[in-house]
């Protein structure tokens, strides 16, 4: 069914994600401009999405969030793993961890080193200011009014403490503030959290500003393919409740549906590899060779012991009274096991791999052990320290499987296919052994319960890590921003090859940052509205 009547908006932005609710709010502050915001999913109620714990329930909600699947690989032993997305407003940061984290200066001054004027480190820091309301001491990395909040760790654990200083007596320096001078050493992580509830992209940007008459938001709308006439972005094709219908632009169309779904509505419309679209039938509009490639995702492996007290999460959650404390300690002052994230301490260390001298490993620490999220809890005293490498050399890619947008695309991501990728991870899991035998922590457990003690050589490990490792949902990359030939989009974002389009979201990351990718997806959408609003 076809709807006839004739919408058109200045700006319409395709997402209402962790980069397109903060748009929405930037674009429609001026006044002339009218804005329509187009969202998959419903709105961001419900108790669960605002608890910041809750994470552990809504992550693998299909309600809330679309799953995808890679394909099976040799990377992770033949095994396909599940990558869910937030489809709700707010996108993956209504369902995230939590954990605020830019990552590394270096981060950014790679990416102007590839040519992409502007993104230095000094020149996105006031990007990352004005969207942050910092809730720590006043300093030059940190703004203190902006409306996503941040705060400092509030759940002080005692195998955590212990955690860090056996991390301090194996030789890793303490670090309090992450988002500061250097990402190197180990402390408490960041969340977004205000004073009791989570803080998304949607609380933050988008709900407190709903309302505004020159902003119009659908929801439960997918985005068929965009509108084309030559080679300028006109309009978007939706799909609302079964009635396909028509919109239209007179400015720009920005596309901010994330890192699967941005190459794969740009190769639904016309824009990828040409060879690929000709496949399905689909008109070539440009001929773009590096949509959906230049995948990157961080892949992480735990470990977990068994501790010999009972002071573990895994034990509090079955503690009718330690259950009514966490509520107390929640309501009463915002603090306690309700705000952990998914990372509660942690930090960031270079192994002898490490390139330039810069860390190669980021490291999270929780008291608390559990197979995936969503599933129940160890029933015994676990204890989880997980590692990541910062800056992987493998890459994937993204591909449409059919000219169907309700068909998942395919995806790539080749884990661990490059051999600095293994060792670096093998050498992770060896530094972790290191830290739980330091005297600060020899005396707290008593069992390594995964990867196991069986296993030791190099090969084992390996093996253990393609078995049992899998995504930190941080997939990046698939939309690249630079000046060569790969590249999607220029530093302004606009795609390369047509007009009147450009793309912010993590796709646009020419390299993934070290650590949880949020936080620079939100300043992204901070410098790409003052582009977009600079052109007005």
């Amino acid at each position: 069914m076809h709807q006839t009547n004739v919408q058109s908006f200045t700006h319409i932005i395709i997402g209402a994600g962790s980069a397109g609710c903060l748009l929405a709010n930037r674009l429609s502050a001026r006044p002339n401009n009218r804005i329509l915001l187009i969202e998959a999913g419903g709105w961001d109620n419900g108790f669960w999405l605002k608890l910041p714990v809750g994470y552990y329930k809504t992550m693998n909600n299909p309600n809330v969030s679309r799953h995808f699947a890679t394909e099976p690989s040799t990377g992770f032993d033949g095994r396909v793993v599940n990558w869910p997305r937030g489809r709700v407003i707010g996108g993956s940061s209504s369902i995230n961890g939590l954990i605020f984290i830019r990552g590394q200066h270096e981060n950014f001054n790679d990416w102007a080193s590839l040519g992409n004027k502007g993104w230095s480190y000094q020149e996105v820091l006031p990007y990352f200011r004005k969207l942050e309301c910092y809730k720590g001491p006043p300093s030059q990395f940190h703004g203190q009014h902006g409306e996503l909040q941040v705060s400092q760790l509030r759940n002080q654990h005692p195998h955590c403490e212990a955690w860090l200083e056996a991390a301090n007596e194996y030789g890793l320096p303490s670090n309090p503030d992450f988002n500061a001078e250097t990402t190197e050493g180990v402390g408490g992580y960041h969340l977004s959290i205000g004073s009791r509830w989570r803080s998304s992209s949607a609380s933050a940007f988008l709900n407190p500003i709903k309302n505004r008459e020159n902003l119009t938001i659908f929801t439960n709308t997918m985005v068929t393919k965009i509108l084309f006439k030559n080679k300028r972005a006109i309009g978007v094709q939706l799909s609302r409740e079964g009635v396909v219908s028509e919109v239209f632009t007179e400015a720009e169309i920005i596309l901010s549906a994330g890192s699967i779904q941005s190459p794969q509505i740009l190769q639904l419309s016309g824009i990828g590899p040409g060879k690929l679209l000709k496949n399905f039938e689909i008109d070539v509009v440009s001929n773009s060779n590096g949509v959906g490639k230049n995948l990157q995702d961080h892949y992480q492996m735990r470990t977990i012991v068994r501790m010999r007290s009972k002071k573990s999460l895994n034990n509090q959650i079955r503690n009718p009274f330690s259950l009514i404390k966490m509520g107390l300690d929640w309501a009463m002052n915002g603090k306690g096991a309700l705000t952990v994230g998914a990372g509660q301490v942690g930090g960031a260390m270079r192994t002898k791999f490490a390139p330039d001298q810069k860390p190669d490993l980021q490291l999270f620490i929780m008291p608390l052990s559990v197979d995936k999220p969503g599933e129940p809890l160890h029933k015994y005293s676990g204890f989880t320290s997980a590692i990541w490498q910062c800056h992987p050399s493998s890459r994937g890619k993204i591909e449409i499987t059919s000219p169907d947008p309700n068909d998942s695309p395919r995806i790539e991501p080749n884990y661990l296919c490059e051999e600095l990728d293994q060792k670096t991870m093998i050498e992770g899991i060896k530094i972790l052994r290191e830290i739980y035998l330091q005297p600060k922590f020899r005396d707290l457990w008593e069992e390594e319960v995964v990867p196991g003690i069986d296993v030791k050589s190099d090969k084992e490990i390996l093996r253990a890590i393609r078995q049992g490792g899998g995504t930190v949902y941080h997939p990046v990359g698939t939309c690249k921003m630079g000046v060569d030939k790969e590249s999607v989009v220029s530093p302004d974002l606009r795609v390369h090859g047509v007009d009147g389009l450009r793309v912010v979201d993590a796709s646009i990351m020419p390299l993934i940052t070290s650590a949880n990718t949020n936080a620079p997806t939100l300043m992204i959408a901070e410098k790409a509205a003052d582009l977009i609003l600079r052109d007005c």
